[in-house]
């Protein structure tokens, strides 16, 4: 399908906007990136309330009939410059929907605006706040791209501060190393159609903006592929085979294992970054969250 609704369009046009010269400000930029959320269809059903968790604001996504107890930490993508909990909302509450639980979706700080480690110390907050109310084997955590890297960063902090592991972890497209080492990064270019193509996306650039000069792409922290996984929650990595971040996931499935953490990889032939925001127009889409669905739920006691 090629239309507005298709996620392949949107790459396109974002792609190709990428190459103007003049270059699109900050602004422009994330003003394009506002519509990312275009080709997700509304799941229905669904009711969204703003609130503050850990002084930080968040979404919730609240699907009829869900266990008020259960609860998915959402961590939306967007290389950490832009994507927020607008664009993702409807993912997300296609995924919680279902799981038949809550979904919660930070408003974490962007860059170049703000550096890390504020992203991280900000879902970490709302992490913290989750347990207050909530039994730790009753929340999983789920994230996409940068988010999916985030939401493995944010279980390493928790073990870092003694706080007890979430039930589950659901990286989508994870971004696990900042290096960009993977071989994907560069036998997947002509196939991506968001960071590929003729002239390809700075990723490095991203890391830039995001990482002081007192950090390295390396640290653990921000590249979790290279961290001690040992004592991690069992994780669900799904990802698309066509993307320039395939081998971010199929090395973390490997290093996951590798370090005794229950893993399972789920790639999607030839489908691109995030493929899963096309849910409610894309049955691809839709069969890859029932995927993840169908591994959380019992990881939730549902």
């Amino acid at each position: 399908m090629d239309d507005i609704y298709s996620l392949d369009s949107f790459y396109r046009r974002s792609n190709a906007l990428g190459r103007l010269d003049p270059p699109l400000t900050l602004e422009q930029r994330r003003a394009v990136d506002s519509h990312w959320g275009d080709v997700t269809a509304e799941p229905g059903g669904v009711d969204y309330r703003e609130r503050e968790l850990g002084g930080v604001p968040v979404l919730w996504a609240e699907p009829i009939a869900a266990a008020a107890d259960r609860v998915l930490l959402c961590l939306h993508g967007g290389g950490y410059v832009g994507g927020s909990i607008y664009t993702h909302r409807k993912l997300y509450a296609h995924l919680a929907k279902a799981v038949g639980a809550r979904a919660v979706l930070p408003a974490y700080s962007h860059t170049p605006e703000r550096q890390y480690p504020t992203q991280l110390d900000e879902v970490t907050a709302v992490y913290r706040a989750l347990l207050a109310g909530a039994r730790p084997e009753h929340i999983a955590v789920t994230g996409d791209s940068a988010g999916g890297g985030l939401s493995l960063s944010l279980m390493l902090r928790a073990r870092a501060q003694g706080l007890p592991y979430a039930a589950a972890l659901a990286p989508i497209s994870p971004w696990t190393d900042m290096t960009q080492g993977g071989p994907s990064i560069r036998t997947n270019r002509p196939t991506d159609l968001l960071f590929g193509g003729e002239q390809e996306m700075d990723i490095d650039g991203l890391v830039r903006m995001l990482l002081p000069p007192t950090v390295s792409p390396a640290d653990p922290m921000v590249s979790p592929l290279f961290a001690d996984l040992t004592g991690l929650p069992p994780m669900y990595i799904q990802v698309g085979g066509g993307e320039m971040l395939l081998d971010d996931a199929v090395r973390l499935e490997q290093a996951a294992r590798k370090h005794g953490v229950e893993a399972e990889l789920d790639i999607e032939p030839g489908e691109q970054h995030t493929f899963q925001m096309g849910a409610g127009h894309s049955g691809v889409a839709d069969a890859a969250i029932a995927r993840v669905a169908a591994w959380l739920r019992p990881k939730l006691g549902l």
